[in-house]
């Protein structure tokens, strides 16, 4: 191996170390620039950095009729995070040696994994705003997921595979594939998915406590000290996850390292942290552009998304795609 070449591991920790320390960044990057279209001067852009440090020093309180599970779920949650960036190109457009552990749908189902141990362990909490959160995280989940699972397909049977690397080398080997109906229907439905996963749209703000429209924001309302920090931690985790399957497998698969050499690796870096403010920036331009909409209006939001992908799937057949 050359002197300059780092070894496929060392590429492979590299990128969930990006994921890992990166995500605070772009969470607090993101939140003041929504002040600034807010007219307010908002946090400071490390202060996610600050308050995950706080919590570590915290105490940790533990419902009393909570069992395992409360203490489980964050460590769980956590951890399926720290696995998705092993199947997905965060920073390189070659699979690493654990690229084809998961395809599109396996990393899916560890996303949801994280999600459902966090809402398990807040139903158990007998704390009511939690077990609120819980039951519409539940709810609007099942709806997620039949326009997810559609967007996956029709990607699929466009770049003939489902491993998130060759859909992104499809994508990148012609701009006409990018362009395609087909293509383009199925990124605006995920795109609606991350939206509304991110808590952008339609209802209560992400970042709310009013328990009219938070959903995410109530699981976590029982939990305090460190199992609050991973959980704080882990969001910023997968919206930064979600970031990157939408630019670097979807639309822009552009900017990755093509090679071993630890330049190329490097450079990929900061062009991926580019490529996320500007995703942040767009999401917080819808978020602040529009009115937020009653909670079960979500049901609405996301038949639009899977009657999106929807259209994708008849583009693709129908129309040549």
């Amino acid at each position: 191996m050359a002197a300059d070449q780092l070894s496929p591991v060392v590429i492979q920790v590299l990128q969930d170390l990006t994921i890992l320390f990166f995500a605070p960044l772009i969470s607090g990057i993101v939140a003041r620039i929504e002040a600034r279209f807010q007219g307010r001067r908002g946090p400071r852009i490390l202060q996610p950095y600050y308050d995950i440090a706080k919590l570590f020093r915290k105490e940790t309180l533990v419902p009393e009729d909570s069992s395992w599970v409360y203490l489980a779920a964050p460590v769980v949650a956590f951890t399926c995070y720290l696995i998705v960036p092993l199947l997905i190109p965060v920073l390189t457009s070659y699979p690493l040696p654990l690229g084809y552990m998961g395809d599109i749908l396996g990393g899916a189902f560890v996303l949801s994994l994280a999600g459902f141990s966090v809402s398990v362990a807040a139903a158990e909490t007998d704390g009511p705003y939690a077990q609120l959160g819980s039951s519409r995280a539940m709810t609007f989940g099942a709806l997620i997921e039949p326009a997810l699972l559609f967007v996956t397909f029709t990607v699929a049977l466009i770049t003939t595979t489902d491993l998130p690397y060759f859909e992104a080398a499809a994508a990148r080997a012609s701009l006409s594939q990018v362009v395609r109906p087909a293509h383009l229907l199925a990124v605006v439905a995920f795109f609606l998915v991350v939206l509304s996963d991110t808590g952008r749209i339609p209802v209560e703000t992400h970042s709310s406590t009013l328990e009219l429209g938070m959903i995410d924001e109530a699981r976590t309302l029982e939990y305090s000290g460190p199992p609050l920090a991973l959980l704080k931690w882990g969001a910023a985790m997968k919206q930064l996850i979600l970031y990157v399957i939408l630019i670097n497998v979807f639309t822009a698969p552009w900017g990755l390292a093509g090679s071993r050499s630890t330049g190329s690796v490097i450079l990929a870096i900061p062009i991926f942290l580019a490529k996320a403010v500007g995703v942040g920036t767009l999401f917080a331009i819808i978020d602040n552009s529009f009115s937020k909409l009653r909670l079960f209006k979500l049901t609405e939001f996301m038949a639009a998304a899977f009657l999106v992908a929807g259209l994708a799937v008849l583009a693709l057949y129908l129309g040549g795609g």
